[in-house]
């Protein structure tokens, strides 16, 4: 590696030195409690898929490059020298990690191991190692953000072939209005997903609701997060902040998206509208009698998970469990569930990567923690969720079904 792109490298480590991050590369004993707090080394148990084992990989380049004990006793400091085999590591540390924090809930010193893989994804950005499909996804979403008078037409059309669907699930004599877009003086923004599920059921419940709403022409997800590029996970975010601003709403509602949701809610600073969960929305509805759902429709054994972003890093917690409550006769919690929950393996942008067996294998606690529940009906509020439950259950020839919250609620509406 020459000294230009080594330069590039640790200008980028040290654009991400904070003090907390100087902390938690400084200050670990080793204790190995972060080892069982990991659901990667749950089911591939070798050190390089521990918390300490991926910290390691970015503490050793630190030290040689900004420690004087790495500069001139690197044996000592077990520094190590930037190379390409260095960056491979960087690499594996950093798509083995989902960022879900359940190593931080577990350690003595609070080390947040995610946060700490914001800076290896950086440095892979700098190296031109990061992983292809994350680029391509995040500068599609960039340059929608930058030309959306292009894609506004096209998406209208799309949307109003979903409005007939809407119409069919309501039971309603028209489909126009269903999903309303460029609702000026709206109470509600909703930011969705691609997917015809994260438009289609909210629509349903917002419209039950009597709901003043409009549907964001961006998708919630953010894969400049996933990416780790601070700057276009910035632009990201702020179109829908722009969108919301121009259209004067009182209320931000984030699709089943848990990243997406504690990008806008937490990570974005104080917003002149209230920023929430469809989850959230939900059990504000039901509370206030604004939707109302078959009590007990649902008699067969249902569990829920908890999704990492949603759940433990975003307080969302008792809402989805009111929710279901009111429609599962047989609800059989997780253990352990809430902020010890175990992470699925499908977030940190992995389910867009190229990597279905080492997935399998890593959600082998969460095959196990589902099993031990004999549940039939899996249910949870994140679009990566979903689908690495999916990945899991075929992977393991599981006899149990996913649904989004969204789904279950949507399906089981009293009209």
């Amino acid at each position: 590696m020459n000294r230009e792109k080594i330069g590039t490298i640790t200008d980028l480590m040290k654009s991400r030195l904070t003090k907390p991050m100087q902390y938690y590369l400084d200050l670990c004993t080793r204790c190995g409690l972060c080892y069982d707090s990991c659901h990667v080394y749950y089911g591939i148990p070798k050190r390089e898929y521990t918390p300490v084992g991926r910290a390691e990989t970015l503490r050793r380049i630190f030290r040689k490059y900004f420690r004087p004990s790495g500069r001139f006793f690197p044996y000592w400091g077990e520094a190590r020298e930037l190379d390409d085999r260095a960056m491979e590591e960087v690499r594996e540390a950093a798509f083995s990690c989902t960022g879900c924090r359940r190593c931080m809930v577990n350690c003595p010193f609070g080390i947040d191991t995610g946060y700490l893989m914001t800076m290896a994804k950086l440095m892979l950005i700098g190296n031109e190692t990061a992983p292809e499909e994350l680029v391509i996804l995040a500068d599609s979403a960039v340059e929608k953000g930058k030309s959306i008078g292009e894609f506004k037409e096209g998406f209208k059309s799309v949307v109003g072939d979903l409005e007939k669907i809407v119409q069919e699930k309501l039971g309603r004599s028209s489909p126009d209005g269903l999903i309303p877009m460029d609702n000026g003086g709206a109470s509600v923004l909703y930011a969705g997903l691609a997917g015809a599920h994260s438009i289609v059921n909210p629509a349903v419940i917002f419209n039950a609701a009597g709901e003043s709403w409009s549907l964001s022409f961006f998708e919630a997800v953010n894969f400049g997060a996933f990416l780790g590029d601070p700057e276009k996970m910035q632009f990201i975010a702020n179109r829908i902040v722009k969108e919301a601003i121009q259209l004067g709403v009182k209320e931000l509602v984030i699709t089943e998206c848990g990243t997406a949701y504690r990008i806008q809610r937490h990570m974005l600073g104080t917003l002149p509208f209230k920023v929430s969960s469809i989850v959230e929305v939900i059990d504000r509805y039901l509370r206030e009698g604004r939707i109302k759902v078959k009590a007990g429709a649902i008699s067969e054994p249902v569990t829920y998970h908890d999704p990492c972003q949603l759940g433990r890093n975003g307080g969302v917690f008792e809402e989805p469990r009111r929710i279901i409550g009111e429609l599962c006769t047989d609800f059989r919690e997780m253990t352990p569930n809430r902020e010890h929950n175990w992470c699925c393996g499908g977030g940190g942008g992995l389910v867009a990567l190229d990597n279905e067996k080492f997935r399998v294998q890593s959600g082998l606690v969460k095959r196990d923690q589902i099993s031990a529940t004999g549940a039939k009906l899996v249910v949870t509020a994140c679009e990566n969720c979903v689908s690495q439950l999916d990945t899991i259950k075929s992977g393991y020839g599981m006899d149990v079904e996913v649904k989004y919250l969204t789904e279950l609620v949507a399906d089981n509406l009293l009209l």
